[in-house]
């Protein structure tokens, strides 16, 4: 699994039939303080995450893991939206 922000998002009217009634989110990967990192992608969402979010996603094979990406062409899925996380005990990030 990897950390993310969603930064935006991407709306496809043709493509494949099998990725009908799916949303696409651009997700920039996040270091572990919180601070961006170079790389993003273009995940389906399954949890309902909105811009701003964190979240965490994963690629690859374990994207089509879900119920809703089993068999679909997809790369990343959004699979989390996280609360909040602490390093070394210090809080890094706490949603608001």
């Amino acid at each position: 699994m990897l950390l993310g922000k969603v930064i935006g998002t991407v709306v496809a009217t043709r493509k494949d039939e099998r990725l009908e009634g799916v949303k696409f989110l651009i997700v920039r990967n996040v270091g572990l303080k919180a601070d961006m990192v170079n790389g993003f992608a273009v995940a389906v969402d399954a949890v309902g995450a909105g811009i701003g979010e964190m979240v965490l996603y994963a690629t690859g094979s374990a994207a089509r893991q879900t119920a809703l990406t089993k068999d679909r062409p997809a790369d990343a899925i959004i699979m989390a939206i996280v609360d909040s996380w602490d390093l070394e005990g210090r809080i890094i990030f706490q949603k608001e």
